[in-house]
């Protein structure tokens, strides 16, 4: 189960981070705050630079790169939603729901990547934006690389059309389902409610109402290979389903949550995951809460060959 984990990750170090109103519409994560927005991107760029700093204690190869001041991009702590890469050497970068946020796509990092990386095809899905159809990238789409299977909750941010038609383009196969939280709104992005390690998945199997999805998720699943550690919708609030398994250079593997999800968790829970992965919790309060994003978010694997 080599290919799942990726070894480096890429993260975007915030010049402006803040509440963006925009993508509150259906993101029920964010909350406003009384602080400054100097005050809130003084404290996420702190809770940033720890979180880099930890992964590197570990071993972990964290390439940082840092967002520029203009235009503002209150979100540019989340890559993972507007770019991925795969290990056939594709890039991809995709379309995304709120306007504000397609100014997050940069040529000049994109290009960097290329320059550093075995590249075989850089493809722009940002078309779909026009007919509003959208797919924001592994904010969407729980990738099982060694499977070819891709998991994703239909939302107005992951678009069936589109992410049929990329699962396709790479030999993947979608495997589609509805979700929704307590009170029956529907689930924004799948890696709020689930996480794939390489033997092991967490979910909220309670979001996904419709029986026979639920049954077919989790056979999938078991048959794959993976242990299901089911998390309620209290630990989904506490963003237990927004994690990332990666390895370090020595092959390690460690499972990244933020301390709010580690604190959620029961005990019963962390000893099954212990067994899988190394948890190493950090502590993003500021970005979470604010943000409505969390660890996984933050993180844009790279799976391309350095050149």
């Amino acid at each position: 189960m080599i290919n799942q984990l990726a070894s480096s990750i890429l993260m975007i170090r915030p010049a402006a981070f803040g509440y963006n109103a925009e993508t509150a519409a259906n993101n029920v994560f964010q909350s406003t705050t009384s602080l400054s927005q100097k005050e809130v991107q003084q404290m996420a760029v702190e809770e940033f630079d720890a979180f880099v700093a930890t992964l590197r204690k570990k071993n972990i190869d964290v390439i940082v790169v840092q967002d520029t001041v203009k235009p503002v991009k209150p979100d540019a702590i989340f890559p993972n939603n507007w770019f991925c890469t795969l290990q056939d050497g594709t890039l991809a970068v995709f379309p995304m729901y709120a306007p504000n946020r397609r100014i997050e796509k940069r040529d000049d990092m994109l290009q960097t990547l290329v320059q550093e990386y075995n590249t075989r095809d850089v493809e722009d899905w940002s078309e779909y934006e026009a007919e509003s159809m959208f797919l924001e990238g592994t904010g969407s789409m729980i990738i099982d690389h060694d499977h070819k299977l891709i998991y994703a909750c239909i939302s107005p941010r992951t678009n069936k059309v589109v992410l049929e038609k990329f699962a396709h383009a790479h030999g993947y196969r979608a495997i589609t389902f509805n979700s929704t939280d307590e009170d029956g709104v529907e689930v924004y992005h799948t890696n709020v409610i689930m996480h794939l390690g390489d033997t092991y998945a967490i979910i909220c199997m309670e979001s996904i109402k419709d029986e026979m999805e639920r049954i077919a998720v989790s056979q999938l699943l078991i048959s794959t290979g993976h242990e299901i550690i089911p998390i309620s919708f209290k630990q989904v609030r506490a963003y237990a389903g927004n994690m990332l398994q990666v390895k370090n250079a020595k092959g390690d593997k460690f499972t990244i949550l933020s301390k709010k999800a580690h604190k959620s968790l029961t005990k019963e829970q962390k000893d099954i995951l212990k067994i899988h992965s190394n948890l190493l919790p950090i502590d993003i309060t500021t970005i979470e809460t604010i943000g409505g994003g969390s660890v996984r978010c933050m993180m844009a694997e790279i799976f391309l060959e350095k050149k």
